[in-house]
């Protein structure tokens, strides 16, 4: 149980975390490479940590040491032990991917009990149509899944739903593939795999929608520093933006553009923003963000807006509760199979709290200004639920108990040590 106190506002510098997502594929890529990758600030949440020790399990060399991560692999070897892809669906989705094509390895992928619920059906029926062996729960619609990695073929692929996992794992088996492989999307998702493969110059082609790769037997090798998590950052802008006497710093965030939509989405309510100190690195756009108080206003979040702010919804729904006026978001219906059904989720923390909040099947309809009254709420085992909740804990007018507070640790360990030291509490708080 974790209890928050209300603030007055969010003060100082703060550095997120690693790019939860960019550390996933860096540590794929290294898999796929002899001479191996090599990284700064590698996410220090326990997702990419299941990636890394599923790696392992497959005679990957990995070498960790805080935020340095080296990965690099001469021969694969068949895991004695089930991948255990713990609560990370990246995980589980990429290694599908990677697995699929290797050839004669046999490996059962597992997860929690969260992860377990969670489709799996929209990655295996692609890299069945490739020529991949998996069969599993469902049909393989659900883990545990079991591969035998084989020569696969390539060819044209069109995603029913847009999934950045998805179009990866694809990718990533394409690597591998004779021919060439193509992806087409029903809209534009994170585009990290592309820029990455791009980076250390593997052939790619980028147009659109449509993504193309070819046989690639050994990636080369790269060394770079990850960005920090926009997905975390986005707490932070948040927080900065709704409390008023706030003036937030954070430092080096990735800015890739299919990342961002929610900073779209805020500017268009008013968000107060200065991008500072732009750079690049590993082919990501890189930038200092200060966020200061802002008078937000309702807006209309499309469906063709949501992949890319997909993580972020959460902590949007808690912006929307301090906006005046009506906020929507529609064409989220996505949000139902992550590692909770956030859209359920939030809507039951937000209501408790005392926000005007109708749940939709694909989003909510949320009514601000709200006067938050306190109490407490569950995260339902989500690490996004649980941090977004806390920001609007610091807006209650009485302390907010969040049950479920451990589940953080999936993206950003050290986040509630990081909100007290950066939050102005109220007298008597």
């Amino acid at each position: 149980m974790r209890r928050i106190s209300p603030a007055t506002g969010v003060r100082g510098r703060v550095a997120p975390p690693g790019d939860k997502s960019i550390s996933h594929r860096a540590a794929i890529f290294g898999a796929l490479s002899y001479s191996g990758i090599e990284v700064e600030n590698f996410s220090p949440g326990a997702d990419c940590a299941s990636t890394l020790r599923c790696l392992k399990l497959l005679g990957c060399d990995v070498e960790r040491k805080g935020g340095h991560v080296r990965v690099s692999c001469e021969v694969l070897r068949e895991p004695e032990e089930v991948l255990d892809a713990g609560n990370s669906g990246t995980t589980a989705r990429l290694l599908c991917g990677f697995i699929a094509g290797a050839q004669d390895i046999f490996a059962v992928i597992t997860g929690d009990s969260s992860l377990r619920r969670r489709p799996m059906d929209r990655v295996a029926r692609p890299l069945l149509a490739m020529g991949a062996s998996i069969t599993g729960r469902e049909h393989g619609n659900k883990l545990p899944l079991a591969l035998r990695g084989r020569r696969l073929s390539g060819g044209e692929h069109i995603l029913p739903v847009a999934s950045a996992q998805v179009k990866s794992a694809l990718l990533i088996a394409g690597l591998s593939a004779q021919g060439s492989t193509t992806v087409i999307e029903p809209s534009p998702t994170r585009n990290h795999t592309e820029l990455l493969l791009n980076f250390l110059g593997v052939p790619i082609e980028s147009e659109g929608n449509r993504v193309t790769v070819y046989p690639c037997c050994d990636l080369p090798g790269g060394k770079w520093r990850i960005p920090g998590d926009f997905s975390s950052a986005a707490f932070w802008i948040v927080a900065a933006a709704i409390l008023p006497e706030s003036e937030l710093l954070i430092e080096g965030v990735g800015v890739n553009p299919t990342r961002t939509g929610l900073l779209s989405v805020l500017k268009r309510m008013g968000l107060n923003i200065e991008m500072r100190e732009k750079g690049t690195s590993g082919g990501e756009p890189v930038a200092d963000i200060l966020v200061k108080p802002s008078s937000l206003e309702g807006t209309k979040v499309t469906p063709d807006e949501v992949p890319l702010m997909i993580d972020e919804l959460p902590i949007l729904a808690v912006a929307a509760a301090r906006a005046n006026g009506l906020t929507e978001v529609r064409g989220a219906v996505e949000l139902r199979v992550k590692e909770s059904d956030r859209i359920r989720s939030m809507a039951i923390g937000l209501r408790k709290l005392g926000v005007d909040i109708e749940e939709l099947s694909d989003g909510w309809k949320i009514r601000g200004p709200a006067n938050i009254v306190g109490g407490r709420v569950r995260s339902y085992g989500d690490h996004r639920v649980a941090m977004a909740l806390a920001v609007a804990a610091l807006f209650s007018a009485e302390p907010v108990e969040i049950a479920g507070d451990a589940c953080v640790d999936i993206s950003y360990p050290g986040f509630f040590d990081v909100l007290e030291g950066l939050s102005l509490r109220r007298e008597n708080s």
